[in-house]
């Protein structure tokens, strides 16, 4: 297509194919609009992919967008059982990637190409005459390194998620000392490392060192202990900021997700029998390489060297120091923000989502069953036609569900396609118990329907300032409030992570 192409007739291009991207493409087909998805990896759902292994606390009818569905059902595909809990591998088998082949979307994804910058045709971010009605531009890089600048699009819509934007370990949201060049040695792992599948090789007979307390650690942590067993040299040591590990084993089989119950309870387990050494109110400072490494682990035995990293950081008792071979960065997420700098983007000044968002979202005061239902409007930016969807429109927030990516998708969509009456009634079945915690998607799966006519923000904003306890049984306006457990962040306080920093 041509710049003289009418606006209407180019396509919305979707920057990323995983299950949100996917499913925005499904609502652009439904509204007789032409999506262009670019996708970085090499076949859609690629960040999933990566931790395929890990199991979702979501069972299957949580999963599944409407208008995804709609594309399926035609092709024969049979829907998975809606109480089974699958694993980011079945998600992407049973569902994203014979959404990705269905015949209205196989044609519009291209794989392996990275978007690497958002404009508009003609005019810098400074340019404001016009704008409105001029085409983005979309310049995208290939895996040979090809730039190619010749993508025009009618609307924007960044799914692109924040897996290849892991938090630093260091302190004041900055890299430690020493960082960039450890993860440049392969010394500290993906967030979600495939501990007894593919990577084992790195991990047996060696010294993991774990940072963070989410369900990311959690994980790690649990399928490092099983390596120990059948790898006894294994160690595991597990740092964290807080002051007790308590809040990540959870409520037991008090626990709204009895999958997530289970979790903690092997967890605590596993630190009482001595398997794990914890590190509390640690802050990592620096790592420093000690010594040459091998990185071919599988042929190079426990033995043959010593551990590759020390890592020094601050705790309650002073400075302390901890040699090791590998460090899991379970820390969270941010997102990459650098290849928008020419779309005008309001963003909330804390959690770096939009600013009409920001405030619902923010883990300081909410949790994710005290975030109202959301879309096209709050997700707005400047730009118009531009919008940032998915695990990426939280931000830095870590109370993101996949369900609500979908609904805001369907949202934006109806906007774009000039159908704001249906943008505007945001229905959104919400979870209200459970925890939420900085993980790569959804820990909160507990669901309360919960509906908002107008996407105004809801009847659910950010409570006065000053009201630390949780509300009282039946007084929340999006359903009735739950009972709080202890898992994480519980989403049944009204205050998020200050009211359960307040608890404690």
């Amino acid at each position: 297509m041509s710049e003289s192409t009418p606006l209407a007739e180019l396509p919305v291009v979707i920057i990323g194919a995983g299950p949100v991207g996917l499913a925005a493409a499904a609502h652009v087909v439904a509204r007789d609009m032409e999506p262009l998805i670019f996708e970085a990896g090499s076949r859609p759902a690629a960040a999933v992919s990566q931790w395929g292994h890990i199991g979702l606390f979501s069972p299957w009818k949580y999963n599944i967008d409407q208008a995804a569905r709609a594309l399926l059902d035609p092709t024969g595909w049979v829907e998975p059982n809606g109480d089974y809990l699958p694993t980011g591998a079945e998600l992407v088998a049973e569902y994203l990637a014979p959404l990705a082949a269905t015949p209205q979307l196989s044609n519009t994804i291209r794989t392996q190409t990275r978007v690497i910058a958002v404009s508009r045709v003609g005019k810098d971010r400074t340019r404001t005459p016009g704008r409105g009605d001029t085409p983005f531009l979309v310049r995208t890089q290939n895996v040979q390194g090809e730039i190619e600048d010749h993508h025009l699009a009618r609307a924007v819509i960044d799914t692109s998620g924040t897996w290849e934007s892991p938090n630093p370990l260091g302190q004041a949201g900055l890299p430690a000392i020493g960082e960039p060049a450890a993860r440049e040695a392969g010394l500290v792992t993906s967030p979600l490392p495939d501990v007894l599948g593919r990577d084992r090789a790195q991990f047996a007979g060696r010294h993991a060192l774990v940072v963070g307390a989410g369900h990311s650690a959690a994980n790690t942590l649990l399928a490092l202990g099983e390596l120990r067993e059948a790898e006894p040299s294994t160690r595991i040591s597990w740092a964290i900021r807080g002051t007790d590990p308590a809040s990540v084993y959870g409520g037991g089989d008090q626990d709204g997700l009895p999958a997530r119950g289970a979790l903690g309870t092997r967890l605590r387990n596993l630190v009482e029998a001595g398997a794990i050494e914890v590190h509390t109110s640690t802050t990592i400072t620096e790592l420093r390489i000690a010594a040459q490494t091998n990185s071919d682990f599988s042929t190079t035995s426990a033995t043959d060297i010593p551990s590759a990293l020390t890592i020094t950081g601050t705790t309650s008792a002073g400075a302390a120091s901890l040699d090791a071979d590998l460090v899991v960065p379970t820390t969270g997420f941010r997102p990459d923000l650098s290849f928008l700098r020419e779309i005008r983007l309001d963003l909330d000044s804390i959690v770096e989502a939009p600013t009409g968002l920001g405030p619902l979202i923010d883990p300081e005061h909410h949790s994710c069953g005290t975030v109202a239902p959301h879309g096209a409007r709050l997700l707005s930016h400047p730009e118009k036609d531009f919008y940032i969807a998915g695990m990426k429109s939280y931000g830095r927030a870590p109370t993101f569900l996949m369900a609500t990516g979908y609904e805001q998708v369907r949202s934006i969509v109806a906007a774009i396609a000039g159908d704001q009456a249906a943008a505007d009634k945001v229905e959104l079945v919400l979870p209200e118990t459970g925890v939420c915690s900085a993980d790569i998607g959804s820990s909160c799966d507990v669901p309360s329907a919960a509906s908002v006519a107008d996407d105004d923000g809801g009847c659910c904003g950010p409570a006065p300032v000053g009201e630390a306890e949780p509300a009282a049984e039946g007084s929340g306006c999006c359903g009735s409030t739950p009972q709080p457990v202890t898992l994480g962040i519980p989403t049944g306080l009204e205050h998020g992570r200050g009211a359960h920093q307040d608890a404690r």
